[in-house]
């Protein structure tokens, strides 16, 4: 690996169990709690909280993985087992809410790597991202219904927008786990490769979407899922808006300018 290529350390303060280094303007933020298969306590959330929210300004993508053979067994059930008043408890899940919506609608394009254990809060993390690649070895399960509790982290609105109720009630009713394959063609992830071949596909597409304009990708992160979610009336005027906006960048200008004097490649089939 040459020197421009080299993982360098992000100086931010973070919690044991998160490692985060950068590789030019793409950081990699890692779960490091393998020995508990990546579960999430607070003190993880709140650190993954601080490393989205006060990343350095000139990195322009993420790549989330966990170490070990599990992404993330979900949350760490310590967390809810205390002795907490209802108000506390509600409190802790909108803690997980702050900190999963600074993941979405933070300034970074970001790209999750799952294998092994994806289950409940595991699954509410990787569902605030924006792609998730799958490794063959990645199943998914909402044990929250075995376990007497309910989802708390988000994934009653983000899972099931991506795979839609039906599925999310036979995961939480039945106790079921689904494959790669299977959540794949639920609509869990957009990619699925080989076991070891995940992060290099997430730096992949990381690098595609560093690539783009800032104003593109704020508009694609920040205005499309609320787009989505409006009226469609109302939709179409923010999306003029927003368009408008991209269209007027500085850099939006010189890229058509170069794709209008064939400077810039024409859009092909890709995998």
């Amino acid at each position: 690996m040459t020197a421009e290529h080299q993982d360098e350390p992000i100086a931010l303060d973070l919690p044991p169990s998160l490692k985060a280094t950068r590789r030019g303007a793409i950081a990699h933020i890692r779960l490091a709690r393998a020995e508990k298969r990546n579960a999430l306590d607070d003190v993880t959330v709140l650190g993954l909280e601080t490393f989205f929210t006060k990343l350095p300004e000139d990195i322009r993508a993420v790549v989330l993985t966990g170490e070990g053979k599990h992404f993330s067994a979900g949350l760490d059930l310590s967390e809810v087992a205390n002795d907490l008043d209802p108000l506390e408890r509600v409190l802790h899940s909108r803690m997980w809410h702050r900190a999963f919506e600074a993941i979405q609608f933070g300034r970074t394009p970001d790209v999750t790597v799952l294998h092994g254990a994806v289950v409940g809060g595991g699954l509410e993390l990787a569902a605030a991202t924006h792609l998730r690649v799958a490794e063959l070895s990645a199943y998914y399960g909402l044990p929250e219904g075995q376990r007497g509790i309910f989802l708390g982290g988000g994934g009653s609105v983000r899972i099931a927008r991506l795979i839609g109720v039906p599925w999310v009630q036979d995961l939480m009713l039945t106790g079921r786990t689904l494959s790669a394959e299977e959540g794949h063609a639920a609509g869990i992830t957009q990619y699925l490769v080989e076991d070891g071949r995940g992060l290099e596909k997430a730096l992949e597409l990381a690098a595609k979407a560093a690539s783009n304009t800032t104003t593109t990708n704020f508009a694609v992160l920040h205005a499309l899922p609320r787009i989505h979610e409006s009226h469609p009336t109302s939709g179409l005027l923010t999306e003029s808006l927003m368009a408008t906006i991209a269209e007027m960048s500085p850099e939006a200008t010189e890229r058509l300018k170069d794709f209008l004097e064939k400077r810039a490649a024409k859009v092909l089939r890709q995998s």
